[in-house]
């Protein structure tokens, strides 16, 4: 029996954009064991996953550097067959480098690649890119040393009977989603914007916003702005898992360039992703089969200003997202009605 183990130590939306590997290591190694190591934080996104046998978890808050020496010596006992490091930095390659471990796949773009046994590309496109690889294509690339054929195109999640059942009593109408924050401020619709959305808007149904415990308070100055009264806050009140059941079966996911997005994308489900200060070409969008992006329809000089956006616009207009029109959003959302 061969064991794997995937490291993906990043954020929320990249451990979900790392699960094509389980999915395309499984099937064509049904006998596998697949183990993967994350942040603390984020091991509730693989919670009873059916092809995970363990999640080690890096706490990388506490005793960093005595954090690296323990999980590289948990992993030289387990005696992983292959280790996919999804991670281009200098904290995962130096565990895996001291693992002991034979077969190591992972980024040239690693400081600690010399050591791997396989260093493969990693390009992330521009503006100027005219085809361009989605991350999961890019991390799909990490099987071709192993002669793996892809055959999965989509990361999968498994939410649990327990987290449909949390949600079933908010399906009992028509509803909409909608995760109107971000951790990086450039990387989200103006929260103005959103209200006249939803004040233009008109649908007869359940409207919910969704986020973490921290965007409560955003969620609740939209809701009290607005003059749509269909609007419910559920930022904090839902867990990742319960969030992705919940998105499943909505009419449309409106969701920025962040975790939500790859949430809605795990359980195919209809979304519309609004682009401000990223664009597509970066190869992090949106899988679902219903996927639509709205971004400015006018090409900006400062556009984009970053991989992973800012706190603040670096121009001080944010013209990226408040030129954005709320009607490319409607005429999204009127396209998902016609096909819901």
């Amino acid at each position: 029996m061969k064991k794997f183990l995937i490291v993906q130590t990043a954020f929320i939306g990249d451990v979900i954009l790392a699960t094509p590997l389980i999915e395309q290591l499984k099937k064509n190694n049904p006998d596998c064991q697949i183990d993967f190591l994350l942040r603390k934080g984020n091991e509730s996104l693989l919670k009873g996953h059916p092809h995970v046998r363990e999640v080690l978890i890096w706490d990388k808050k506490q005793a960093k550097l005595k954090g690296i020496w323990r999980l590289a010596r948990k992993i030289r006992q387990e005696g992983y067959d292959v280790i996919l490091n999804l991670q281009r930095f200098l904290s995962s390659g130096l565990i895996v480098a001291f693992s002991g471990v034979k077969k190591i796949i992972g980024y040239d773009k690693n400081p600690f690649s010399t050591f791997f046994t396989y260093a493969l590309p990693h390009f992330i496109g521009d503006k100027n890119t005219k085809s361009f690889k989605h991350e999961v294509e890019r991390n799909l690339s990490l099987l071709h040393p192993l002669n793996i054929q892809i055959t999965v195109k989509r990361p999968v999640l498994y939410p649990s009977k327990e987290d449909f059942e949390a949600v079933a009593p908010l399906k009992e109408q028509a509803y909409l989603c909608l995760a109107p924050t971000s951790v990086w401020f450039t990387k989200q619709f103006h929260r103005q914007k959103w209200i006249e959305f939803l004040d233009a808007l008109t649908f007869n149904g359940n409207i919910y916003l969704l986020g973490a415990p921290s965007d409560h308070r955003a969620c609740e100055e939209i809701i009290q702005n607005t003059k749509n009264t269909e609007v419910k806050n559920l930022a904090g009140k839902l867990s990742l898992l319960q969030s992705a059941a919940l998105q499943k079966d909505a009419l449309i996911n409106y969701v920025n360039d962040s975790a939500p997005m790859h949430l809605a994308s795990s359980v195919n489900a209809p979304v519309c992703a609004v682009y401000c200060s990223t664009i597509p070409e970066f190869g992090f969008g949106p899988l679902s089969d219903f996927s639509e992006i709205v971004q400015i329809k006018e090409d900006l000089s400062c556009r984009p200003c970053g991989l992973h956006g800012h706190k603040q616009c670096p121009q001080q207009h944010f013209n990226c997202a408040h030129k954005i029109e709320v009607e490319q959003l409607l005429n999204v959302f009127y396209k998902a009605a016609k096909a819901f």
